[in-house]
This record gives structure tokens, C-alpha cells and sequence, in this order.
């Protein structure tokens, strides 16, 4: 076999790879940022044309960030073979991915004097596992409205019995597993339909903060499962319908299953919602799942306000026995012109 030879820095030489051995490999790394790249760019091209694409897109959309790493390395294995077309492929899709790693949305201050301060909290306590932990948390929060997801009757009753004296007011789908969920209030409640769910409770509720309703809708759609994708577009598309079907100071909150890189949750923003988190500037802090939240995740549990509320604050806590991080949003409630007081 015929070996090449390789040049020290001295001018000696020594034996290198065959040349077919070095072009062998060459070729397997850039068939490999190849793979890595077409990957890359499904994913992105779905996002560019404002839409979730089919299994595996929606998925790999809730960690679109995270594609950096992939293109990364695509890049590094195209310019290890020499790979032109390889790296010039890598370049864009490393600035598309870093592009729409970018906020979604405009956010501004609301017009008005400040009316009411409120403290909204959202916990996924994964079929009631979480129900001890978030009595502490809301003890230690004190929020003025919780909203529950995963639910059972279990847990309302436990939420009833040990936070009843804070939170008298309630409106809730009463249900056994992950189909149960709640919204706990300090203030007054009207109880309204909320939003059928064809596995998962979503309900709702009017609340009066300083004379003022306030819309309030729990959210907890269909995941984006394999074979459920249809069932996920639909739930959101309601939450959406929800959005903008009224006008007044409205607050969505829950496990919504989809981030900022999910056209469906982009269209439900595109009402006029504004995330919480967002607002406060903590723009994609992970949520789920807990335990790699804080290396890598994605921010499915979000505080949705209309343009009435201010948000000056976000935490995100760790609460253990569930998958889901627990979001807490400070807002401020605004007066708007023309705004009628409810009697």
C-alpha cells in the first residue's frame, strides 16, 4: 500500500495516512455535517415559513436554541473535509438558528395609571405530585391567583383544605390523573366555561381586581405527541380563539405545551398577548423538563397578559415530584382609556 508523507516543521518527513485513507475520511465527515445540516434546515425551514411542519419538527422546535450546537458541529466537520458548499450551507443555518433565537414580539409599557398589583403564579404538579410542595411555595409567594394544571381531586382537596383561607375563590375541572386542573383566586370569581379540552381541563373564570374584570383562562392543550398533533393545533387554536374573542385586561396562564417557535403559540401571541416572562425579561428560561431545565429545556409554562398589564418580575421555581418548573409573574394592572368598571 502506498503511503503519503507528511512534513515536520524541520523539513524531515514521516509516514501519513494513504491518501485514500485521508479522502475516506474526509468524505464521512462532510457526509456527516451534511446529515447534521439537512436536519438543521427542515427544522428552520418550517420556521422561516411560519408553520410546525409533522413529527419530529414540532418537537424539535421547542428546543430550536439548542440547534446551534448540531450547525456547530456541522460546520467544524465541513471545515475539516474542506468541504466549501459544506460550510458556506453551515454559515446560513448557523445565522438563521442564532437569528430566531431572538424574542418574539414587541413589548411596550401600558398607557393608564397603575390600578392593581398582582402576583399570577402557574404549576404543572404532574398528577398531583406536586401538591405539598406548592402549598409551601404559594405560602412563601403568597400569589393572588394559582393556576394548577395536572390536578386531581386529590390535590383540590388538599389546595382547598390547606390554602382555603387565602384562596376562597375557585373555578376548576374536577378530574382523576392529568385532566384535572384548577384556578385559585384572592379576589372574587365568576366562574365561566373555560375551553374544552379533549383529554386535559381548561377552565376559567372572570375575576374583579379594583372594579375591573379581569378574563382569566387556565391553558393546558394536548402535548405535540406523535399522532396528536392534530388535537395540540386545535386546543391552541381555541386558547387563541379565547384571546381574541374579547377585549379587556386578560390573563392566560399554564402549561401550554409549545414555545415561541411554535407558529401556533406565535398566532395566539399575535392576538395581543404578551408573555410574562418575556416582558420581565426572562425570555426562554426553561420550564420543562425540570431536571435539565437549568442546561437544557425548553419554556412551555408561560403568564399570557394583554397590553392592559405591566410585568416587572419572573421566577422560576424547582418544586421536585414534578417534570415541570413552577413560573411566578409580578404584573401591574393598568387603567385604560375608555375602560368600563364592572358594577
Amino acid at each position: 500500500m502506498d503511503m503519503a508523507t507528511a512534513t515536520r516543521s524541520d523539513g524531515s518527513t514521516f509516514p501519513g495516512l494513504p491518501p485514500y485513507e485521508g479522502r475516506r475520511r474526509a468524505g464521512a465527515g462532510a457526509w456527516f455535517a451534511g446529515l447534521l445540516l439537512l436536519g438543521v434546515s427542515v427544522v428552520m425551514g418550517c420556521r422561516i415559513a411560519d408553520v410546525d411542519g409533522v413529527t419530529p419538527v414540532p418537537q424539535l422546535l421547542a428546543f430550536l436554541p439548542w440547534l446551534l450546537a448540531p450547525t456547530a458541529l456541522a460546520l467544524l466537520l465541513a471545515a475539516l473535509a474542506r468541504w466549501r458548499t459544506g460550510l458556506v450551507w453551515g454559515v446560513l443555518a448557523l445565522g438563521a438558528v442564532a437569528w430566531y433565537t431572538e424574542p418574539y414580539g414587541k413589548v411596550s409599557d401600558p398607557a393608564g395609571q397603575a390600578l392593581a398589583r398582582l402576583r399570577v403564579m402557574t404549576s404543572n404538579v404532574e398528577y398531583g405530585g406536586a401538591t405539598d410542595a406548592l402549598i409551601k411555595a404559594a405560602g412563601r409567594e403568597r400569589p393572588d391567583l394559582l393556576f394548577v394544571q395536572e390536578c386531581d381531586p386529590g390535590c383540590l382537596a388538599a389546595l382547598r383544605g390547606k390554602l382555603g383561607g387565602d384562596y376562597p375563590h375557585s373555578s376548576a375541572v374536577e378530574e382523576y390523573g392529568a385532566a384535572g386542573s384548577a384556578i385559585l383566586s384572592r379576589t372574587p370569581l365568576r366562574r365561566t366555561g373555560g375551553i374544552p379540552g379533549s383529554t386535559l381541563g381548561m377552565p376559567g373564570a372572570v375575576a374583579e381586581v379594583k372594579g375591573r374584570p379581569v378574563r382569566l383562562q387556565l391553558a393546558h392543550p394536548m402535548p405535540p405527541l406523535p399522532g396528536e398533533l392534530g388535537t395540540w393545533r386545535r386546543e391552541l387554536d381555541a386558547l387563541h380563539d379565547f384571546a381574541a374573542a374579547g377585549d379587556g385586561p386578560t390573563i392566560v396562564a399554564g402549561d401550554f405545551n409549545a414555545t415561541q417557535d411554535h407558529a401556533a403559540f406565535r398566532r395566539l401571541l399575535d392576538t395581543g398577548l404578551r408573555d410574562g416572562a418575556r416582558i420581565a425579561d426572562a425570555s426562554r428560561t426553561a420550564t420543562w423538563p425540570a431536571s435539565t431545565a437549568r442546561l437544557i429545556g425548553a419554556q412551555i409554562d408561560h403568564v399570557l397578559v394583554s397590553e392592559e398589564f405591566a410585568a416587572s418580575g419572573a421566577r422560576f421555581l424547582d418544586l421536585g415530584d414534578t417534570d415541570h418548573r413552577t413560573v411566578v409573574v409580578d404584573l401591574t394592572l393598568h387603567e385604560t382609556p375608555g375602560a368600563a368598571r364592572a358594577e
